[in-house]
């Protein structure tokens, strides 16, 4: 007990320093007080109590070392969603956070998948996997200019292509156009791209893929194209200047029919690590690029696509319980990306979504998943998604990490 002085009294005076709504019983009211324990102490519902000088003083210590103290952490011990002030408050694979429409403050939220390969094998069908996808994955925040004027048009993600892919993307969306005789990424206008629309030539990004499948031998990534692409043999042409060719997984390696897609083992061992698909059909024959929707179904693109309950196949695509093609990609974007509102689509909706697409595809989980802004979220996001995927695809539970060998997860079922 702190000793009285002379001047003060045992009269039961209101607490120096609250207003009236904030007494300390205002104060406490609901709280959730931590520590780095992690216990917790819960004040509610709301307590009354007439506190002396001295009691209100203690109660001040208190309260600055539970909510000034207790509640932070920082150097990298910050976990999921604790809050955080910076980047290196959190624990590797965590990055700090604001998500207004999710939770106050900031926070912890992941910034990296599971390797579903490093946590069981790869020794599947590859059509056994789920792979995170980034939607436009060209169209980035402050991409540098490439064109003599402004770019006026909207961007997709905020990473570059070799910062996706060092995060575990694992299939990318691009658009590729004629342009000032190359082949360009770029958004459109009327169905050109123009100076202003574009972002930049498509080698660019090849090389940095070419440079990641050189980094890491055991990796595999798919390329979704959006294909404007006119000039003969333009893309061709464009993936060899970029050395890819000598990583390219052949047209006639693709399953017909609904097979099962070669084991991911089989793939690496003969460095057949790059998957190509073109939106024009001409082109596996003239090309030998595999024609998208041969292979996979594709649900609804845009806002058509995120309507609760409702999983609708885009109009190129067959139907999405045709079990005839054995790839199942899930789109979940708006028509026009909202940064703002990117964490809370890519969180509980987007797990949503993959349910109800589940029972559209005809009881068949999706192998891709495609977003925007991939790394925002309410928590776990696009990387938690994928994380379930793999465990409904691999062993039926939730979440990859049941599957792996000795958890304490329980039963799962198919």
């Amino acid at each position: 007990m702190f000793p009285r002085s002379p001047q003060q009294t045992t009269k039961n005076e209101p607490c120096p320093h609250f207003p009236s709504d904030q007494s300390p019983s205002h104060f406490f009211r609901g709280r959730s007080l931590s520590t780095h324990t992690r216990s917790t102490i819960v004040v509610s519902p709301p307590i009354h109590i007439q506190m002396g000088r001295r009691e209100c003083l203690l109660l001040l210590v208190l309260s600055a070392t539970l909510f000034g103290f207790g509640s932070s952490c920082s150097n990298g011990e910050c976990r999921l969603l604790d809050e955080c002030s910076s980047d290196s408050d959190c624990q590797a694979g965590l990055y700090c956070f604001s998500c207004p429409e999710g939770f106050s403050g900031s926070r912890c939220v992941r910034s990296a998948i599971t390797d579903q390969f490093k946590l069981l094998n790869n020794s599947l069908p590859f059509n056994k996997y789920a792979f995170l996808t980034t939607h436009n994955a060209y169209a980035i925040d402050g991409e540098p200019l490439h064109t003599p004027v402004p770019r006026v048009t909207f961007t997709n993600q905020e990473d570059t292509v070799t910062q996706q892919l060092n995060n575990g993307v694992r299939a990318l969306m691009l658009d590729t156009y004629d342009f000032e005789g190359g082949v360009w990424l770029c958004h459109s206008f009327k169905g050109q791209c123009h100076d202003y629309t574009a972002f930049e030539l498509a080698i660019d990004t090849l090389k940095e893929i070419e440079a990641f499948l050189s980094a890491n031998p055991a990796e595999i990534v798919t390329l979704i194209l959006e294909d404007y692409v006119q000039a003969p043999n333009g893309l061709t042409k464009v993936f060899t200047d970029a050395g890819l060719m000598k990583y390219w997984f052949p047209v006639t390696n693709m399953p017909k029919n609904g097979q099962d897609w070669p084991l991911v083992s089989d793939m690496v061992a003969n460095n057949q690590r790059l998957l190509v698909f073109t939106s024009i059909k001409s082109k596996e024959q003239s090309e030998g690029i595999a024609y998208q929707w041969t292979y996979m179904v594709e649900n609804q693109y845009g806002n058509g696509g995120m309507q609760a309950g409702s999983c609708p196949n885009r109009a190129e695509s067959a139907p999405l319980d045709d079990r005839s093609k054995s790839l199942v990609l899930v789109n979940f974007f708006p028509s026009v990306p909202i940064k703002l509102l990117s964490c809370e689509n890519n969180s509980g909706n987007l797990i949503n979504m993959l349910h109800t697409c589940y029972g559209a595809a005809g009881n068949r989980w999706a192998n891709f998943v495609a977003v925007d802004y991939y790394k925002r979220s309410e928590g776990g996001g696009s990387f938690q998604a994928v994380d379930t995927l793999n465990g409904k695809l691999l062993c039926g539970c939730d979440d990859v990490h049941a599957c792996a060998p000795g958890s304490t997860s329980g039963a799962c079922s198919p």
